[in-house]
């Protein structure tokens, strides 16, 4: 269901509710009937809120005593006055009403009263909280992001902040005093190594939260191999500890089936079951590239899992399908939920019920309260179940419960059949529903005449069946949509929280590590060089610095305009220093920022994806431009395994970059030369 209709869709179900019960005093003869209900809709149609004045409550109350003092109107009426003051600062004057109702009125349409002023102020209230909820969603979710990016700005200011500028510090001391090389670089190389490490670790950890990203490299490294790759969530987000296990189970698996060259059809799946105390969080990988269930490469792995209270099984089917499996506690979920107005809905659904089964209990004789009580409670029970979905063994067993009784108890129990219409409409499509509520009405009429009811009477319990539905119905429905509603608001700030992990975890490791990785490289290359050689390197290292300072400011959620041009300098600089020859070709043209910013990106990966996982000696850089596209390529030799890194965490985020761009990346490796490519679309111009 669209999360945007919702709020339509709940005025809509308090109107249809309003009107069945004023289709009754309408059907008795009252036209005021029909004021009364178009002035309750003050009350509910947001447009009309504005209206809502004392003088509204005044033309209320007139309507509804003229109706029940000057036309013999049934005192019932005057619910709908009571449940509007229950909705204003005059609500201690309800109280009154409902005494004047008892005075005016038999003890049973008094009861009636009661019950439709709890039900006018509970359907109202609901209204107003599935807009209230509705209307915060987005902001909840942009409250949750900047609350985790000033988290992350804190945590990394705090540690990497303090390394830059113990670099900067160090590396200046050198140039100012040149004798203290020896001893100040030592602690600069360590620093820088230090920071390094630990940027790397913390973007793992901010991935490790999100299967996400290592579903998107998955999906690109099994395309890239041909094989036709299905991939299907059914878990939410952040995952916590669980979420590196997982993603580790992933990689190896999938990696596993591409270096066998053998698979076709990969199926990826996550399901997550309820399991006390967290629940419970499965990935299955199933594909059909392995002639046996061999899991060797898993067995570090299944230790790893089985320490952390999980689980990986794995099996070959005969048709040679291979399906991994793992599965590991779900840990605590952070949520953010407001139990008051779910527990208000269940308290007045309750309270409503009662109500009704306190009427029915009226004219149940006096020696069958006992036993027709206990069924009445039965049944309430069921209805607040209802509440968590559509159970069909208690609608069954409601059934019976509806109709069995009938010949003990006589008319009494013909009002419990609305008690079983409110869950048919919950539990099925209307396409259904409604043909089961006619039969459920007829069987109450059928029932009436059977008993020897007058026609009035038997109108009376046939019509009051669906108005009773439309009632338990109403309840039943707004309560789920808040609990639903909740449920989306949360799913919307984790899915928020995650996507800021995700961005800090990209960042890190493609902006502020090659920039790391560049000063460290410097940093030991100056250490081996003459002072005159080793001012020039670390002087670069007092820009790179800058320039990394800059990068954390991005990846604590600042904006920076990268420069291609000016990267590519870059990385030919640092390749240089590595003894590493470049060949550098730009042939594009004017590139849109947000089209420079990410192929800038790329190329800082992939020059250090050369310095961190090959032993190259000539590197070429080169970009073309194509029709609508712009090509980055870069190539190397020194390759030190057949089939690069396909599976990093760098790759994953380049891919989840120029998706974003409707671009794509590629690797390809042959007579020991690596290529990575990323097209991205130029808008025309």
């Amino acid at each position: 269901m669209s999360q945007v209709r919702v709020p339509r869709l709940a005025q809509g179900i308090v109107i249809v509710v309003l009107a069945g019960f004023t289709s009754v005093y309408v059907l008795a003869g009252s036209a005021l009937a029909l004021v009364a209900f178009g002035l309750q809709l003050v009350y509910v149609l947001r447009p009309l809120r504005r209206f809502r004045r004392p003088w509204l409550l005044v033309a209320q109350a007139i309507v509804g005593y003229a109706a029940t003092l000057g036309f013999g109107t049934s005192v019932g009426l005057l619910g709908f006055l009571g449940g509007s003051l229950l909705l204003t600062p005059a609500w201690p004057l309800a109280p009154l009403v409902a005494v004047s109702a008892a005075v005016i009125g038999p003890v049973d349409p008094a009861i009636s009263m009661m019950l439709i002023a709890l039900v006018v102020y509970g359907l109202t209230r609901l209204t107003e909280r599935v807009d209230e909820v509705h209307a915060a969603r987005l902001a909840l979710a942009v409250a949750a992001a900047a609350e985790e990016r000033l988290r992350i700005a804190t945590e990394l200011s705090d540690g990497f902040g303090s390394g830059l500028t113990a670099i900067t510090t160090g590396v200046r001391a050198v140039l100012a005093q040149p004798e203290r090389a020896a001893d100040v670089l030592g602690e600069v190389v360590s620093t820088a190594r230090r920071s390094l490490a630990d940027a790397r670790g913390a973007a793992a950890g901010y991935r490790a939260s999100s299967l996400t990203p290592e579903m998107t490299t998955a999906r690109a490294m099994l395309t890239a191999a041909g094989v036709t790759t299905e991939i299907r969530v059914g878990h939410r987000e952040p995952l916590g500890p669980a979420g590196a296990l997982l993603a580790a189970v992933l990689r190896e698996t999938v990696t596993e089936a591409v270096r066998r060259s053998t698979a076709r059809t990969c199926v990826i799946e996550t399901t997550a079951e309820a399991v006390e105390p967290g629940g419970m969080i499965r990935l299955r990988v199933t594909h059909d590239g392995a002639p046996t269930a061999e899991d060797g490469y898993l067995a570090d792995l299944a230790r790893q899992l089985e320490q952390a209270g999980g689980s990986l099984v794995t099996g070959l089917s005969a048709e040679g399908w291979l399906t991994v499996e793992a599965a590991l506690p779900e840990g605590p979920v952070e949520t953010t939920d407001d139990p008051g107005a779910y527990r208000l809905s269940v308290a007045l659904l309750a309270a409503v019920l009662v109500g009704f089964v306190v009427k029915g209990l009226l004219i149940v004789p006096e020696s069958l309260v006992v036993p027709a009580a206990a069924c009445q409670m039965m049944i309430v029970a069921m209805q607040i179940r209802a509440i968590n979905g559509r159970h069909m063994r208690a609608l069954a067993l409601m059934a019976l419960l509806t109709y069995l009784p009938i010949p003990v108890f006589g008319k009494a129990w013909l009002g419990v059949a609305g008690f079983l219409a409110g869950p048919v409409l919950l539990a099925f499509r209307w396409t259904v529903a409604w043909p089961l509520v006619a039969a459920v009405m007829t069987s109450v009429a059928v029932s009436s005449v059977l008993l020897g009811l007058p026609l009035p009477v038997t109108a009376n319990y046939t019509v009051s069946t669906l108005v009773t539905g439309l009632v338990v119905y109403g309840l039943l429905k707004l309560a789920q949509l808040v609990k639903e509603l909740q449920e989306a608001r949360q799913a919307l700030a984790r899915s928020a929280v995650v996507e800021e992990r995700l961005r800090a975890a990209r960042d890190l490791h493609d902006l502020l590590g090659h920039s790391l990785a560049a000063i460290l490289l410097k940093c030991e290359l100056a250490r081996r060089l003459d002072p005159v050689r080793a001012r020039a390197e670390l002087e670069d290292v007092l820009t790179m610095a800058q320039k990394a300072e800059a990068d954390l400011r991005v990846v604590s959620g600042g904006q920076q305009a990268l420069s291609l041009a000016a990267e590519a300098g870059s990385a030919r600089s640092v390749l240089a220093a590595a003894g590493i020859r470049v060949e550098l070709d730009l042939a594009h043209d004017e590139l849109s920022a947000e089209v420079e910013n990410v192929l800038a990106t790329v190329l800082r990966e992939a020059v250090t994806n050369v310095l961190r996982h090959s032993s190259a000696r000539q590197c070429a850089i080169t970009t073309a431009a194509g029709e609508g596209t712009v090509r980055l390529a870069v190539r190397n030799d020194g390759v030190r395994s057949a089939g690069g890194r396909p599976g990093s965490s760098g790759i994953g985020n380049l891919t989840t970059r120029l998706a974003a761009l409707d671009g794509r990346l590629g690797t390809s490796c042959a007579d020991g030369w690596f290529e990575l490519t990323a097209e991205a679309p130029t808008p025309a111009g």
